[in-house]
C-alpha cells in the first residue's frame, strides 16, 4: 500500500511552504519565546486564510470537514517551519467540541476556530496539568474529574510561565473556570481529541524532523575541515541518510493514522514520528559541532522542539503500551 499524497495535497503544502518561508519564522518564534504574540498571532492569520483551521472543523460551522490528511500536511509544514503557537490544541480542541454535541459551545467557538479568530488551548488528563501557550490564547478547555465523571471546563485564567526545554513552549497550569459539560460524554469527546492532539503532533514532529535533515545538509557543504566541505566525509553521508531513512520509515506510518484515526495507529505514528526526530536532532547537533549548542543560532529553534514533541501528547512508552495493549 503506498501513502502518497495527491497533486492537490501537495499543492497545498506547497503553498503553506511559501507562505511560511516569506514569514521569517525564526524572528516569530524568537518573539513569541518572550511574550511577544503579536507576530505569531500575524502568522496565525494567514494559516486561516490558507484553510489550515478550516480542516478540522465540520462544514456546518463554516470549516472544511475534518480532512486527516491533509491536516497532517499541513502539520508536517508547520513543523519544518517551527511555527509557534497551540496550533495542535486549537485542533484537538475543535475535535472535542465538535464530538461532545454541545451546540451552544459548537456553535460559539468553532466558526471562529475556522476563520483562525480564536486560539485554543486545551489541557486534558493524558497530557498533565499544564496547557500550552494559555497566556496567548482566547480561552483554555480543561477536563478533570469530578466525583464519578469527568466535566469541561472553560478559563481564560492561567498561572505563572513555567519554563520549558522549548522555550516558545509556554507552559501554565488553568486556574478556575465554568462548567461547559459533564458525564461519560466529555470522556469520550476528551479521548478523541486527545488522539487527535497525538496524530498533529507527530506530523509536526515529522516536519521538524524534515528541517533538520535539510539545514544540516546545507551545513556540511560549507563546513570545512582538511580543506575539503565535511559533506564530503563518507561516515557524514551515512549519517545524513540515516537520519533521512528513520524520518523515511516514519512517514507511512503518519498517513496510515491519517486514513484510520484509530488510537493504535495514531500512537505508532506518533512514536516512530517522535523517536525519528529525536535520533536526527543528535545527528545535526552532532554535525554542527559546537555552533549547534548556542541559543543565538537559529538550528536550536528545531533541535528544542525536536525534545519537547517527543513526549507531547503522548510519550514514547505509553504510546507503544498502546500499540502493543491493541495486539493483545
Amino acid at each position: 500500500m503506498q501513502f502518497l499524497l495527491d497533486a492537490e495535497q501537495r499543492e497545498f503544502a506547497r503553498t503553506l511552504d511559501r507562505l511560511l518561508a516569506a514569514g521569517d519564522t525564526p524572528a516569530v518564534v524568537r518573539a513569541w519565546s518572550t511574550g511577544d504574540h503579536g507576530p505569531g498571532r500575524l502568522l496565525w492569520g494567514r494559516l486561516a486564510e490558507a484553510g489550515v483551521f478550516a480542516l478540522a472543523v465540520p462544514e456546518k460551522y463554516e470549516g472544511l470537514g475534518l480532512l486527516p490528511v491533509e491536516l497532517a500536511a499541513a502539520f508536517v509544514e508547520l513543523g519544518r517551519h517551527a511555527v509557534p503557537g497551540p496550533l495542535v490544541e486549537t485542533v484537538a480542541a475543535a475535535a472535542l467540541l465538535d464530538r461532545l454535541g454541545v451546540a451552544a459551545a459548537a456553535e460559539e467557538w468553532l466558526p471562529h476556530i475556522a476563520a483562525g479568530e480564536a486560539r485554543l488551548s486545551l489541557c486534558l488528563p493524558a497530557a498533565g496539568p499544564y496547557a500550552l501557550d494559555a497566556d496567548a490564547a482566547d480561552a483554555v478547555f480543561v477536563v478533570d474529574s469530578e466525583g464519578e465523571g469527568d466535566r469541561l471546563l472553560l478559563t481564560r485564567e492561567s498561572g505563572p510561565v513555567q519554563p520549558s526545554v522549548d522555550p516558545a513552549r509556554r507552559l501554565s497550569r488553568p486556574v478556575g473556570g465554568s462548567v461547559v459539560a459533564r458525564g461519560p460524554e466529555v470522556t469520550e469527546a476528551a479521548a478523541h481529541a486527545a488522539g487527535l492532539a497525538a496524530f498533529a503532533t507527530a506530523a509536526q514532529a515529522l516536519g521538524v524532523g524534515q528541517a533538520l535533515v535539510e539545514r544540516t545538509t546545507a551545513y556540511v557543504k560549507q563546513r570545512a575541515q582538511f580543506g575539503v566541505p565535511i559533506g564530503s566525509f563518507q561516515t557524514v553521508k551515512h549519517q545524513l541518510a540515516d537520519a533521512l531513512l528513520r524520518l523515511e520509515f516514519a512517514r507511512p506510518l503518519l498517513f496510515g493514522a491519517a486514513l484510520t484515526l484509530e488510537p493504535a495507529d495514531v500512537a505508532a505514528a506518533k512514536v516512530a514520528c517522535g523517536e525519528a526526530v529525536y535520533a536526527v536532532a543528535r545527528t545535526a547537533l552532532q554535525l554542527h559541532g559546537a555552533i549547534g549548542y548556542t541559543a543565538e543560532y537559529d538550528l536550536s529553534l528545531w533541535l528544542t522542539k525536536a525534545r519537547a514533541l517527543r513526549s507531547a501528547w503522548g510519550t514514547p512508552s505509553a504510546c507503544r503500551a498502546r500499540v502493543l495493549a491493541d495486539l493483545g
